[in-house]
């Protein structure tokens, strides 16, 4: 079992190389195609290639390209209604002669709107009237009957995916605009959420001035208990942060060192972040320097916020 398991995986990866060998200019005028469009993108096929027709459709609209999946026989009983002569058509047949998608081939001549055809077939009734057609033909299936739509399907998936990616590098969609078409879960959550959203401000920043006492520094961190305190210069920009860390090390050098001022002990050039960055940068921040805090301050380094570890652990950035 596991033998064969390891052909067929062999043989649908087989194909797939065998596919990307093959390709050529006819890819990017399809391409070319879809990133003319303005207006929707019409992906349809039956059977196993109505399935895989479906996940190209779903992979175009969450990446940028508006799409949708037509039924060919629902098509021929007025959904064709749903295609405008703005629309590109991606048509999927392995045989090239699917009776259901060839049906609808007038209609679609008659609009006028390119077609893309996927087939196993280059000289296929589909192939013959498509505007583009793309190669996807394979040796044979990974079925031992040589009937199961297998490597085909693969074939047909993998080039979808191909045209999607080359589609949404074309159109500059990034992390972004990503998150606006997934606002829902975790990926929603880390490319939407800005720092803004979950830092705490006013009197929740724990602030003291250079010309304090590490022992006023330490009440305002108690105070304020997010471990550290931000220290201002005399124009209230943040010069430093005091931590817990700081303050052990401290304790380990000088046997008494509450009168001593802060500014003689901070850290300085501590590591801030903007209200607007995505709150995943500050999570990175935070990993990345092995810190529990940072400082949110305006572009004249005034301290306008403060977010902590916490935050984020609660908000499911972390």
């Amino acid at each position: 079992m596991l033998e064969r398991a390891r052909r067929v995986l062999a043989m649908e990866a087989e194909a797939i190389m065998a596919m990307a060998n093959r390709l050529d200019g006819r890819f990017e005028q399809a391409v070319t195609l879809l990133f003319a469009c303005r207006g929707r993108i019409v992906v349809t096929g039956i059977g196993k290639s109505g399935m895989i027709g479906r996940k190209i459709a779903a992979t175009l609209a969450s990446t940028g390209a508006p799409a949708f999946f037509l039924h060919p026989a629902e098509g021929s009983h007025g959904d064709l209604g749903m295609v405008t002569c703005q629309d590109v058509i991606l048509l999927l047949s392995n045989s090239g002669e699917t009776g259901e998608v060839l049906g609808l081939l007038p209609v679609f001549k008659r609009l006028g709107v390119p077609m893309i055809a996927l087939t196993g077939r280059l000289d296929s009734t589909l192939g013959r009237m498509s505007d583009v057609v793309l190669d996807i033909r394979v040796e044979r299936e990974a079925c031992p009957m040589d009937l199961a739509p297998t490597d085909s399907t693969t074939a047909a998936l993998a080039m979808g995916d191909a045209l999607a990616v080359c589609l949404l590098e074309k159109r500059q969609f990034g992390p972004e605009q990503f998150a606006l078409l997934h606002p829902g879960g975790s990926l929603g959550r880390k490319l939407l959420v800005r720092v803004a959203d979950r830092m705490h401000t006013g009197e929740r920043i724990p602030c003291v001035s250079e010309e304090d006492s590490v022992r006023q520094a330490l009440f305002e961190m108690t105070a304020k208990r997010f471990g550290m305190t931000g220290v201002l210069d005399d124009r209230g920009r943040l010069s430093g942060v005091l931590t817990d860390g700081d303050l052990r090390r401290l304790l380990e050098q000088d046997a008494n060192p509450l009168e001593r001022r802060v500014g003689e002990v901070m850290t300085r050039a501590p590591k801030v972040i903007a209200a607007d960055a995505l709150a995943a940068e500050a999570a990175r921040i935070m990993e990345r320097s092995k810190i529990t805090g940072l400082f949110v301050v305006s572009l004249e380094r005034t301290p306008i916020g403060v977010i902590h570890l916490h935050d984020l652990l609660e908000a499911g950035l972390m």
